[in-house]
């Protein structure tokens, strides 16, 4: 099974293949700091095996590691974009998605969205053309713009006019995550990491190299505080002992019987824009061959973007997401349904949606894996922090964990893992290619981690 390593970069999303999802990007010199040397009796607390560094502020952007060592933190890395040419400037609609009510600056883009905050929002100037004399638009007669999400558009009656071509200028913040190494011989390195819009990636561990801490550079913060420290508290998540017999072999028993015997077994992953990726579930699938060298699994995936349980049994026949015809009608063996998007259900509505599903599965005889969703964007799910977020808040995955202790349902919690990763040293949001709820490749082996667990 994947054991996350801390410190390396899985934070990339550059990875597709799903054979080979942890990428070790090139760390450059220029990002080494001085080394230091500390005593054995100084470091004697920080190589004993269980005991985390203490880490804390010594000033806006200096921390200290176990009150012996200091180091001065970068700030943050500022682009500055000039006369960047937009061909057509969309009208502002202030009831739209907050990173599409006009189009998105190229520079705070992530994946179809946006990164919240990085917008330097006193930097924003669209004029007529590149020339520095030309005319300068006013925001608020010629143009309006959610400077926190860095979204545009043109306003009707202004004076730019539509399909005019216009050129903007503006500065923003790049995500860093820097970290704090303990070396064999007792050398204590600050690594700086590669500035990303998003997904900034954790610098590479070297050949003997422990992670103390991760500093992670939250956009254009003015100084760094607590919730910036990521000191190491967990190498990695702790499984839990497996039962004997597994989850799988107890309420999974069509499928155990199947993947043992080589019998074809179909496998239905069903979800929404997570689903749409096809990462988990191949990532699961190839789990699956590798514990059972006979396995003979078709794998069919039905995803919606965007959509959620409701929407697919609210669809007509004939549609290209309805569910009985889409899922049904499939007659898989094993169901694994994600749905992040169902989030907004509390657990007297999960009990009710699920129920339904539960007999339409039961009718067809088809097995049910549920996978509890990942973190999304910490102020979407009522976090102040990345940090301390051991117990996911949501009514929804509360929801889920009764239904399925009270119905035999296997529940992959992959939620649980989620909560944890602040433990490893990693800020989670950092894992979403979007900035709000895809998550990168990494993130999905989250979700194949929770899957492989209930099997033998």
């Amino acid at each position: 099974m994947f054991e996350p390593k801390i410190c390396k970069s899985h934070l990339d999303n550059s990875a597709e293949n799903v054979q080979n999802f942890r990428i070790m990007p090139t760390l450059s010199q220029k990002s080494l700091v001085p080394v230091l040397l500390v005593s054995a009796c100084m470091l004697r607390g920080l190589a004993s095996a269980g005991e985390p560094a203490e880490v804390s502020l010594a000033g806006d952007w200096k921390v200290t590691v176990s009150a012996n060592v200091a180091f001065d933190i970068s700030l943050p890395d500022m682009v500055t974009v000039t006369s960047e040419k937009y061909g057509n400037l969309l009208d502002f609609n202030p009831k739209g998605p907050s990173w599409k009510k006009g189009l998105t600056l190229q520079g705070v883009r992530a994946e179809e969205c946006s990164v919240k905050g990085a917008l330097d929002p006193t930097s924003l100037v669209i004029k007529e053309t590149a020339d520095n004399t030309s005319l300068t638009y006013e925001k608020g007669k010629d143009y309006e713009a959610d400077l926190e999400w860095g979204s545009v558009g043109r306003m009707p009656e202004g004076r730019i006019k539509a399909g005019q071509p216009v050129f903007i200028s503006y500065k923003y913040a790049k995500m860093r995550i820097d970290s704090i190494f303990l070396s064999a011989n007792g050398k204590i390195t600050l690594k700086r990491g590669e500035p990303h819009t998003s997904v900034p990636a954790i610098p590479p561990l070297a050949s003997g190299e422990k992670c103390l801490a991760n500093i992670f550079i939250s956009g254009p913060i003015k100084a760094l505080s607590s919730d910036n420290l990521f000191p190491i508290l967990e190498p990695s998540y702790p499984e839990q002992p497996r039962q004997s017999p597994s989850i799988a072999e107890k309420i999974l028993p069509k499928t155990i019987k199947k993947l043992q015997s080589g019998e074809p077994l179909k496998i239905l992953a069903w979800g929404d824009s997570v689903t749409t990726y096809q990462r988990w579930q191949k990532m699961f699938v190839e789990r699956l061959k590798t514990k059972f060298p006979k396995a003979n699994i078709t794998l069919v995936t039905e995803a919606w973007g965007g959509r959620n349980t409701g929407t697919y049994l609210a669809e007509p026949p004939g549609s290209i997401h309805n569910y009985k015809e889409k899922v049904l009608d499939q007659k898989p063996d094993l169901i694994v349904s994600e749905f992040v998007n169902d989030a907004g259900l509390n657990e007297k509505q999960v009990e009710e949606r699920y129920g339904r599903l539960l007999n339409d599965f039961q009718t067809i005889g088809a097995e049910w894996i549920i996978l509890t969703p990942h973190y999304v964007r910490p102020d979407w799910m009522g976090l102040k922090s990345q940090k301390n977020i051991d117990d996911d808040p949501r009514p929804y995955v509360k929801g889920l964990r009764l239904f399925s202790q009270k119905y035999n349902i296997a529940l992959a919690d992959a939620s649980l893992r989620y909560g944890r990763l602040w433990r490893q040293g990693i800020p989670y949001l950092t894992l979403m290619e979007n900035n709000i709820n895809h998550p990168n490749v990494f993130g999905h082996s989250l979700f194949a981690d929770s899957l492989i667990t209930l099997f033998p």
